[in-house]
């Protein structure tokens, strides 16, 4: 394992605890569209995609209308309830401090990503904020990791780690020709048997203290 030049996070529930918010916009717009209330761990099992590849799926020819419907209360209340996952930012200050090129690659919309990264102050740690729509395709295609790593003028490889909670950010790692890193998620997870992470860790802290010894 070598070190890497650059991390590229997932940012919902990898760096920002946000399933509260997603929970409640979802089922806002479940409600308006006539669909039955998902439970939490619904939520969580099912929100992946972006909206644009994901609500096609459970609205139909409607799903434009559910977008909008979910965007419009996710908006209303992303901000006050949005809270970073613990240790996070004061890692995220330490690999910048020590040179590596830090970006992130979200299925949030990619304007609504950027606000939340400025709400808390961390824009200025990142090189890019790329989110759902920004690229041709959404995660977990590769375009949006290059897209990332477009402004450090950095190539994904082996030494471009993709660190996520999910089996769609590991997906999007290989994709990409980076290495998966999962956060916080048990490996032997039925989701994570096709797309395996390369390395594991219980939390930010203990990311950067392997990154520091490498």
């Amino acid at each position: 394992m070598i070190r890497p030049r650059a991390i590229i996070f997932d940012w919902d529930n990898t760096l920002v605890d946000t399933w509260p918010t997603i929970h409640a916009a979802t089922n806002h717009c479940q409600l308006a569209m006539g669909h039955e209330l998902w439970t939490l761990e619904e939520t969580k099992a099912k929100v992946r995609l972006s909206l644009r590849e994901a609500f096609p799926l459970y609205y139909g020819d409607r799903w434009e209308e559910a977008r909008q419907i979910y965007m419009d209360h996710f908006s209303s209340i992303h901000l006050e309830r949005m809270c970073p996952l613990p240790g996070c930012l004061d890692v995220l200050e330490a690999l910048a401090d020590a040179g590596l090129y830090l970006g992130v690659v979200s299925n949030k919309t990619g304007e609504v990503l950027r606000r939340e990264a400025e709400h808390l102050g961390w824009s200025r740690l990142f090189g890019a904020i790329v989110g759902a729509g920004d690229a041709a395709r959404d995660k977990p295609a590769p375009e949006p990791v290059a897209l990332a790593l477009e402004p450090g003028g950095i190539a994904p490889g082996d030494d471009v780690w993709f660190v996520g909670d999910t089996a769609v950010d590991m997906e999007c790692a290989i994709a990409a020709g980076c290495t998966p890193v999962l956060l916080y998620g048990t490996v032997d997870a039925p989701e994570f048997i096709p797309v395996p992470p390369r390395l594991r860790f219980a939390d930010a802290s203990r990311l950067f203290d392997h990154v520091r010894g490498l």
